[in-house]
């Protein structure tokens, strides 16, 4: 087993969340596969690699990541490979691999505390930076959103994906605002929101809800995680353990309908034979708890961050992948 990657540098740095409890669901094994969808800057799978003689595989479509990563799995002595891509499609990137099943999938949903410190990425309003947004390299922007969207899908998308309740008011201003001139910086976007909103008393910024929204229609963060459900489920062999860390209500709740969704079925199902017509079907995951498991009260303390972390874990029985969606 090798010995512990050396520390990061600063910029790089990110504390992952709720190990010990991901540690607890995957059980890793020596000789086992496991996929971290979301590598972002290996916490996860480096806990997996210490954990047992495992090989893992790390999925990101961020480019600074995939350069973190390269740089790990020197390191781990090719027991770390790292795949450029969205998890989404996971069981295509692994067959691409050779692979076809695997002993574990962690999902740690959301952006990063790097991709959230580094201005330049334009996924917070804390630094001023390009409206950006973007979790890898293509595609449109959250400036191209705001800017040329309606003002009625603003407002919806900010309502549902932000769940904003000033959303209309909020995507009236930002379409005055941009017909004086474009909007192409996170501070710009700010201010219009602080000019019409104040502070709530629980002290969130009147801006987080609205750059949440645009961050996951941008990343169709919600699109990913149903296709990265329906991959895992796939790809996972039967005991497989998945693993789901949330941050957010919507996330949490596609999660948790998908898994209850998945863990039940009717009794005398035969689990090696297709389901006749109307029949019910054999459940393809176990629980390992019912409902959420929550970070401890020690890592909530030192990491704020892990405040709003919800695991979700399930282990795959020998039932045959349901037809994705």
């Amino acid at each position: 087993m090798n010995t512990p990657a050396p520390n990061r540098p600063d910029k790089n740095t990110h504390v992952p969340i709720m190990v010990d409890e991901v540690l607890s669901v995957l059980e890793p094994k020596d000789g086992g596969i496991y996929v971290d969808g979301t590598f972002g800057r290996g916490g996860h799978s480096r806990a997996i690699l210490e954990a047992a003689a495992t090989t893992v595989f790390g999925i990101d479509r961020d480019p600074a990541a995939i350069v973190i990563g390269a740089e790990l799995g020197e390191h781990w002595g090719g027991r770390l490979r790292i795949l450029k891509g969205r998890f989404g499609d996971m069981a295509v990137l692994m067959a691409s691999m050779g692979i076809e099943r695997v002993d574990g999938v962690v999902l740690d949903l959301g952006v990063s505390s790097p991709q959230l410190d580094d201005a330049a990425r334009g996924f917070s309003f804390r630094g001023d930076g390009p409206l950006d947004m973007r979790m890898g390299d293509a595609g449109p922007t959250a400036a191209d959103l705001v800017n040329e969207a309606e003002e009625q899908e603003l407002a919806d998308i900010i309502r549902t994906y932000g769940e904003e309740r000033h959303a209309k008011r909020i995507a009236r201003a930002i379409v005055e605002a941009r017909a004086e001139k474009p909007l192409m910086r996170t501070g710009e976007l700010a201010n219009i929101i602080h000019r019409i909103q104040r502070k709530s008393k629980d002290g969130l910024d009147p801006a987080t809800r609205t750059f949440m929204a645009l961050r996951i229609r941008v990343n169709d963060e919600l699109g990913e995680l149903e296709r990265g459900l329906n991959a895992a489920e796939q790809l996972l062999a039967p005991g497989g353990r998945l693993a789901v860390i949330s941050f957010h209500s919507l996330e949490d709740r596609m999660v948790k309908t998908y898994l209850r969704e998945r863990s039940a079925g009717g009794a005398g199902v035969s689990r090696h034979l297709p389901a006749a017509p109307g029949a019910p079907l054999a459940p393809i995951f176990r629980l390992i708890k019912r409902g959420v498991i929550k970070p401890s009260d020690l890592e909530t303390a030192s990491n704020p961050r892990a405040r709003s972390a919800r695991l979700r874990a399930a282990e795959r029985t020998d039932a045959p992948a349901r037809q994705a969606a």
